[in-house]
């Protein structure tokens, strides 16, 4: 974690580790594509694939199948894993 001073009187806040978004290919039934997300993301994926028994592709081409039009993959993918990650009620 990266430490952030405060500033105007806020509390320091904790980043984890900042990295550019990485571009892979994922093939979503029988058609190749790219998905770039930085790598907290492409982890919180893998994780998410291996608890549900599922490869990571499997996954996203569920996500692709479930997201309106209206909304990218990366943005779909991203919105997933952030829901995986809130404490369940």
């Amino acid at each position: 974690m990266t430490r952030i001073a405060a500033t105007m009187g806020r509390m320091p806040i904790d980043l984890p580790p900042m990295t550019p978004p990485v571009k892979r290919s994922v093939t979503i039934d029988g058609h190749r594509t790219s998905v770039s997300l930085e790598d907290a993301f492409w982890r919180g994926m893998a994780e998410a694939a291996r608890a549900r028994g599922l490869t990571r592709a499997q996954l996203i081409g569920q996500i692709d199948h479930a997201r309106p039009p209206e909304v990218g993959l990366a943005t779909a993918l991203r919105l997933f894993v952030m829901a995986e990650l809130r404490p369940q009620d």
